[in-house]
């Protein structure tokens, strides 16, 4: 029994196993991800590349090789860009990372567990990972006028900035996170003071105002456990840019500031970092209240030892705080800024100082510099590039009420005894990916028209949709390391967090990739896989993804050159089946009757597929989840399954548009379907890979009942809107429970993609022998839909100890990793599917419909499904 397990039991002692103090900290949740500063991880694993292909597979993908190697050199060395996937220059495991700092769409800074600015996504979609070490948090205590300790709160010892007092013990701190606040607790060793960080972003389920600002908040509590008054000082430093090369670029200068309005006044320092292509504003601020007093040095240097700042802070507790602002750098060196809080804090008591960090880049451009857009919180603060001030004040006297808001929407789940503590961890610490995923979140242009150019009264869309030209147009990677905007076929598993939390933002989506379909690019391009040329975008197809943000999402779709489209068949039913489940979460009316002719197309040009009539349509290359490497012929358990299930949900829109007779159009298809489906693909126990016959067709694919998953999700999947029997469903997902999760890597690391029937590893491709977070997850919650709640527990949780717990791999969850060695591609899209676990819990408990709060669907946002629909 999975309740009874011993290995349920396993919690997160071993992260905390160096924590010597005692001091748990103030105000600090129960649940979520803890770690001691001194924590070091013991695996140390490598990323997949090309290297690591077997010898058995090598052959197969000689072509693509080669074809792979020539794009990649004129891509980097000709074109002098990023390619979109870099086989040779994979980024390394760093086991760092905590939660990121900002809202959705604005871009984001990742503050390390251990304290560091250390990952940074300003320009739209790009990457890069260096620690600024001067970026730090220190404290100064001070006792009858006499400084008797200063300590910069860090772990390390850098090279530079020897005049600072490095080296903080970490074995007296700990890192709780629960996504979107964390908590940092240091014990100051002999001081008899505790002092807890409290890191506030504004994520905020249904919220799409304050979601989407780029602002973080700092509180700082500090416990006085002496019968003597103290007074404290923190001090926030922070260079003028993010460890880029164009930090040295020359030009960049800071000043100080102080707004006062609405009865309330902040202080701090503005970074104005000056480049040509999306310049930008830091704002290091602290709010200015009675007992508290703020101080700054507008700017330092943060090279050599610094030690005039440091001594500037321990003489006194503050800054000296020049007036005017700084010149601007010259080329080759670099500015930083400094901002301190006083307060006083009585003998056993604790007072509290805040500070906030904004960053204001109105206006981006991507790499293709075609057009300029607008980010979404220039609604509401303006696009000239001055409003890191009243961001900052906006931040420092809302975040009250986000928090308040965030403790609403998480406590129904952490409060219910029935769910496991790292269940809970991992569904809200997983939704980093709505922030961190390369996220873009912009305003819809006037000019543009995401139509296709088809009109509404032609089966098309509205130029200019109502929810995009309310709610702007949202984009996120498939994975910090695989840049494509809006992967379809991923966003397939982690749309689930978008549809219960943000459903504005996936109808907004949905809207985008409806006007896409109709478009077509007959331009020939080479494809790696084949070798061969075919058109960048056929009509009435779903495009693999809008765009890499090195050249210009939403004006090139489909950027993916692995696979042409006519291999991405499931696409096409991945949209019909968001269509409708996203209809049954929102009964949002309108978004129906505008997909539905879209879907209609969609599926006709599926038919094609149906080679032999008999309602079932064809594999014929590489459609995904059939792994790379393994060409099925006929029909799959993955793709046919969608497919039936695609027919299910047409039969259930055509009802509701009152359209009988397409509605027995694809009764009398899913009715063939479904018995050929059976016949072709049934073993007795679980649906066959494929029906080729060959030697792995019979494996055990852990993701075969992905399309009953999404009808169960929509509230189907029974009675007349069955395409799958309950009994075989449930034999399958026992199949997969025993074989790929039990007989895998001793039942704890989650459920492996193919295993052969004799219970071991499918190893015929270069991705059945990997474990796919994200689809485990889905699976999951597919078992949860069928009553196996304890299997899909235990299948998830595996996933999240071999991630969170074992390999280090906090706020950068990747695509899949093996059991042993080596994993693919970190920060990745898919995992965001674990909302999907909480829908099917929400739907076991209650009415689906009525599920909102909690993951539960916002009903607010919908309108009344009586409307006539046809």
């Amino acid at each position: 029994s999975y309740r009874n397990d011993k290995w349920r039991e396993k919690s997160t002692a071993d992260l905390m196993s160096r924590h010597v103090s005692n001091e748990m900290g103030y105000g600090v949740p129960k649940e979520g991800w803890r770690i001691c500063l001194a924590h070091e991880f013991k695996e140390k694993r490598k990323p997949f590349q090309a290297k690591d292909v077997s010898l058995a597979n090598v052959w197969e993908h000689i072509g693509l090789g080669v074809r792979y190697l020539k794009w990649w050199y004129k891509k980097t060395q000709v074109e002098k860009k990023a390619p979109f996937i870099d086989m040779f220059r994979a980024q390394p495991l760093r086991q760092i990372y905590g939660a990121p700092l900002g809202g959705i769409g604005g871009g984001t800074i990742t503050r390390g567990w251990r304290g560091e600015f250390c990952r940074w996504q300003l320009n739209p979609g790009m990457y890069h990972y260096k620690t600024v070490t001067a970026n730090q948090f220190t404290v100064c205590i001070r006792r009858g006028g006499q400084t008797v300790y200063q300590q910069v709160l860090s772990v390390e010892r850098p090279p530079t900035l020897q005049g600072w007092n490095w080296g903080y013990c970490g074995e007296y701190a700990f890192y709780h996170a629960l996504y979107p606040r964390a908590w940092t607790v240091y014990h100051l060793p002999g001081q008899n003071v505790t002092l807890t960080c409290r890191q506030i972003s504004p994520v905020i389920p249904h919220n799409y105002k304050d979601s989407c600002l780029p602002v973080a908040v700092f509180v700082w509590d500090i416990e006085n456990k002496n019968d003597y008054d103290l007074e404290v000082s923190i001090m926030f430093t922070m260079v003028n840019g993010s460890g880029h090369k164009d930090d040295k670029s020359g030009g960049h200068w800071n000043e100080p500031f102080h707004l006062e309005k609405e009865g309330e006044a902040v202080s701090g320092v503005l970074l104005h970092h000056c480049t040509t292509v999306n310049p930008y504003t830091l704002c290091i601020a602290a709010r200015k209240q009675s007992g508290r007093e703020v101080s700054h040095q507008t700017a330092f240097s943060p090279k050599g030892t610094c030690s005039s700042l440091w001594s500037d802070l321990i003489t006194d507790g503050r800054l000296d705080s020049p007036t005017g602002f700084s010149p601007p750098t010259p080329k080759g060196e670099k500015v930083a800024a400094a901002l301190a809080v006083t307060c006083s804090v009585p003998p056993q008591n604790r007072n509290t100082l805040e500070f906030c960090l904004a960053w204001d880049m109105p206006k981006i451009t991507f790499g293709s510099r075609e057009r300029e857009h607008m980010r979404r919180y220039t609604r509401y603060f303006g696009s000239k590039g001055d409003s890191s001030p009243s961001l900052s004040h906006y931040a420092l006297t809302h975040y009250s009420q986000w928090e308040k808001s965030i403790e609403e929407w998480q406590r129904p789940i952490l409060q219910d005894s029935s769910l496991p503590s790292w269940y809970k961890s991992a569904l809200f610490n997983e939704l980093y990916f709505v922030a961190d995923g390369g996220t873009v979140w912009t305003e819809l242009p006037e000019d543009v028209d995401i139509s296709g150019g088809v009109r509404s009264e032609e089966g098309g869309l509205p130029a200019q949709p109502a929810i995009i030209k309310e709610y702007g147009r949202f984009a996120y990677l498939e994975g910090q390391e695989y840049r494509m905007y809006n992967t379809y076929d991923v966003h397939f598993y982690a749309s689930f967090a978008l549809i219960m939390l943000w459903p504005k933002l996936a109808l907004s989506l949905q809207y985008d990739i409806a006007g896409s379909v109709v478009q077509q690019d007959p331009t020939e391009r080479l494809h790696l896989m084949s070798g061969e040329y075919s058109p960048v975008k056929a009509k009435n197809v779903v495009p693999h993804d809008i765009g890499d943000p090195d050249d210009e999402p939403w004006q090139r779709v489909n950027a993916y050159l692995i696979h042409d489209t006519a291999h991405w068949k499931d696409l096409n039913l991945k949209f019909v089946l968001q269509v409708y489940r996203d209809f049954h979460l929102t009964q949002d009316s309108q978004y129906l009757r505008d997909m539905w002719p879209i879907c209609q197309a969609v599926m006709e040009s599926e038919m094609k597929f149906d080679l032999d009539g008999d309602g079932l349509i064809e594999n014929s290359g590489y459609a995904d989840q059939t792994y790379d490497g393994w060409t099925v012929t006929g029909p799959s358990a993955y793709c046919g399954g969608l497919w039936l299930a695609s027919l299910c949900v047409m039969c259930k829109m055509a009802r509701l548009v009152d359209n009988e007779k397409t509605y027995q159009h694809y009764r009398n298809i899913l009715d063939k379907g479904s018995a050929a489906f059976d016949q072709l693909l049934w073993n007795g126990k679980y649906y066959n890979y494929d029906s080729s016959g060959k030697d792995h067709s019979n494996s055990i694919m852990s993701d075969q009942c992905a399309g009953h998953w999404f009808l169960r999700a929509s509230g189907l999947g029974e009675g007349e809107y069955q395409a799958f029997p309950k009994e075989k469903i449930q034999s399958a997902l026992r199949s997969v429970f025993d074989l790929n999760v039990m007989r895998f890597a001793g039942g704890q690391m989650g459920a492996v993609n193919g295993m052969c029937p004799e219970g071991v590893p499918d190893r015929s491709s270069v991705q059945s022998d990997e474990v796919w977070i994200g689809v485990v997850y889905g699976l999951a919650a597919t078992m949860i839909h069928e009553g196996m709640w304890e299997e899909g527990m235990r299948t998830a949780e595996g996933c999240y100890r071999t991630v969170w717990e074992s390999l280090g791999m906090a706020f950068q969850t990747p695509e899949a990793y093996c059991e042993k060695g080596i994993y693919r591609s970190l920060a990745y899209m898919r995992p965001l599917s674990v909302w999907a676990m909480q829908l099917a819990l929400n739907m076991s408990q209650k009415d689906p419909i009525t599920s909102a709060q909690n993951g539960d669907t916002d009903m607010k946002d919908g309108q009344e499904v009586g409307e006539n629909l046809s």
